[in-house]
């Protein structure tokens, strides 16, 4: 399909046939029947099909919401949840015993490995890490591996892997394959097309994109459905209406908002690539970088995530002291919104299979929506810092 039939279907999809461009918000927990056999008939129906029977199996709203999500995503349902890492914890739990063993990539978001130690370890579940590149992951899948877990590109360093080869491998071993694709946001990387069974979004980020909702999505494919469907019901995942209808709406600008956000970024990591304090910009869709060839076949673009390692000479102080003085980027968690973001990164942290002790310090940037020309002044002046 083209980028333009995507474009045109993504802004139809989700739409009631009433008469109203946005389906309106669904304020409800309760939904009454007629009759006791159709209150009946629909408890039996609802295991299988998507029905009205109470708030917490959908609404209107978050029934439109899927719709969206579905062909953002080109799956075959979709769960929704309180928060990216929400839906994460509950995939995970839905699709794992005590006993498994799951393998996770080292690139993933670190409230995930913080899940992983303090959670899954409790429960008997072992986990492994495996490089970013998924190029030692083949040897270390075991007889109990049951998930294997991909982000990618990868959290702060965007590290790409074959998710093509990686899902060969896990039906070969009859392991799932659960991607995280906040990165990709289904519209830049589509996991399910590469073989994926599960594709996670923090709607937080880049579907919302305006900073005012926390949400977490969970897309499948028709094999996995039945196991992610059982974990949201049971661990009593829903969201509200107009939660759901804000990310509805945020969806329809997705597509324009992310040609803004690479235009400002490449401008911006050009810029950051010739600044003598900076020993490396991170950022895939460079020719320079390690992960530009993979990240050319398989995505349609980039977003506004770029992550900064300065040279070694520079302390944590300095660094510190230049973030202090930029005034256009905002010190915060989360990005993906219309606002440029900036935060420090402890990759010691961050990585269990890379050493990063002798390397420089790293930050990372979200580029938002402002003019480039502005936020590069911004840096100019910040940059100062380096040489007081």
């Amino acid at each position: 399909m083209k980028d333009s039939d995507k474009k045109t279907r993504l802004m139809r999809s989700g739409r009631s046939h009433e008469g109203w461009v946005n389906v309106p918000p669904t304020r409800a927990s309760t939904y009454v029947f007629p009759t006791v056999e159709a209150w009946r008939d629909t408890r039996a129906k609802r295991e299988t099909e998507r029905l009205r029977s109470y708030g917490a199996r959908g609404t209107d709203s978050t029934h439109a919401l899927e719709d969206i999500l579905i062909e953002l995503e080109g799956g075959f349902r979709a769960a929704l949840f309180p928060t990216g890492q929400a839906a994460i914890a509950v995939t995970l739990l839905g699709f794992l015993s005590p006993g498994d063993h799951l393998l996770m990539t080292d690139a993933a978001y670190e409230p995930v490995r913080r899940f992983c130690s303090e959670q899954l370890k409790r429960l008997g579940i072992e986990v492994t890490y495996y490089l970013p590149d998924g190029s030692d992951l083949k040897s270390k899948i075991q007889k109990n591996t049951k998930v294997i877990y991909v982000e990618c590109p990868g959290s702060l360093t965007y590290d790409m892997l074959d998710l093509k080869d990686v899902s060969t491998i896990a039906r070969q071993h009859h392991c799932v394959t659960i991607a995280d694709n906040t990165w990709g946001s289904g519209w830049l990387y589509r996991p399910l097309e590469l073989g994926a069974d599960v594709s996670i979004i923090a709607a937080t980020k880049y579907l919302s994109g305006h900073s005012d909702v926390m949400m977490g999505v969970a897309v499948s494919n028709k094999e996995a459905w039945p196991l992610l469907q059982k974990a949201a019901i049971n661990f009593g995942q829903t969201v509200g209406a107009d939660d759901a209808y804000l990310v509805s709406r945020g969806i329809r600008t997705l597509p324009v908002r992310m040609l803004t956000h690479e235009k400002n970024a490449l401008i911006v990591a050009q810029w950051l690539k010739n600044q003598k304090e900076v020993s490396h910009v991170f950022c895939p869709a460079l020719s320079t970088d390690e992960n530009h060839e993979i990240w050319q076949r398989d995505c349609k673009g980039t977003n506004g995530l770029l992550t900064v390692e300065f040279h070694p000479v520079h302390a944590i102080k300095q660094i510190e002291q230049m973030i202090d003085a930029l005034t256009l980027f905002g010190l915060g968690a989360s990005w993906g919104g219309f606002e440029s973001l900036v935060i420090p990164a402890n990759m010691n942290a961050a990585r269990s299979l890379t050493d990063w002790t002798s390397r420089g310090q790293v930050v990372r940037f979200h580029i938002g929506l402002e003019d480039p020309v502005d936020l590069i002044k911004d840096l100019e002046q910040a940059f100062k810092q380096f040489h007081l």
